[in-house]
């Protein structure tokens, strides 16, 4: 048991452990709607489409996260704008932006020729959040929890029968835009302090794990935060006895976590 609790006993091993379960979470519950969307490619287009908001936040000396935030709310409006009227598929509109958004970044990257100095934009150390990036952590987790319990009801119908949710009178089309921009908002907070990798692993791996193990939305998201805050846990403790990667240990375990889902689900399942 002491292996499993010595490495927390440093601050930076607490903020890592913190920021990744905080992160884990948001992501996790944010990407039950994502799987059941068929949405699983959003997080990392959203991820690598921040580029040239950084890129130019970068070079005019602003804030990183305001640059990669605005432009991950460009992608958001541009990605809702495209699909719209259903006869250009999400996954579609998606691939059309992301492309564009980040060959984008890449052009400007290279007139600046700031390759080296900018690589590391996209790429976070969990094991270096400080106490500030904490708090901003935190501060947006709140925000996207509480738009969820709020609009768990519309978002559920749409994401189920988005049809029946237009005759209703729910505006499909404006859920999917909230949901968007929540999911700017936590991948554009993850990135900066854990990397596009971990932050896409946590937004999907999670949920789908999840959803092989129960069909109920609520259930699924209990089951999905439960699934992140454990291999948050067990990821750190793994990189720290086998000195590796943090960020890659969590990923692996979150598929290590996937996997033993789907056997999970498997044995339940009634032979045919």
């Amino acid at each position: 048991m002491g292996a499993l609790t010595d490495p927390f006993r440093y601050p930076f091993m607490q903020h890592a452990l913190l920021a990744a379960v905080l992160i884990g979470v948001t992501c996790a519950v944010l990407g039950v709607y994502v799987v059941q969307r068929r949405m699983a490619f959003v997080g990392d287009a959203m991820a690598h489409t921040t580029l040239p908001g950084l890129v130019v936040a970068h070079l005019c000396g602003w804030n990183l996260a305001a640059g990669g935030l605005a432009a991950a709310v460009v992608t958001a409006v541009g990605i809702a704008w495209v699909s719209r009227r259903g006869r250009v598929k999400e996954d579609t509109a998606i691939g059309v932006v992301f492309t564009g958004m980040f060959a984008a970044g890449v052009l400007l990257m290279s007139r600046a020729r700031s390759y080296r100095d900018l690589s590391h934009m996209l790429f976070g150390n969990v094991l270096g959040v400080t106490a500030h990036d904490l708090y901003l952590i935190a501060g947006v987790a709140a925000v996207v929890l509480t738009a969820l319990w709020l609009f768990h009801k519309e978002l559920e119908l749409t994401s189920y029968d988005p049809t029946h949710a237009e005759v209703i009178g729910l505006r499909a089309g404006l859920m999917r835009l909230l949901l968007l921009g929540l999911l700017a908002l936590a991948v554009v907070t993850g990135i900066q302090a854990v990397g596009v990798i971990l932050t896409n692993a946590l937004l999907v791996t999670p949920a789908a794990a999840a959803a092989l193990l129960t069909e109920s939305l609520p259930r699924r998201m209990l089951v999905a935060a439960a699934l992140a805050v454990a291999c948050a846990a067990g990821g750190l403790v793994a990189s720290y006895l086998l000195q590796a990667s943090s960020g890659a240990c969590i990923v692996l375990a979150c598929t290590a976590a996937f996997a033993l889902s789907a056997l999970a689900g498997a044995a339940r399942r009634p032979p045919a």
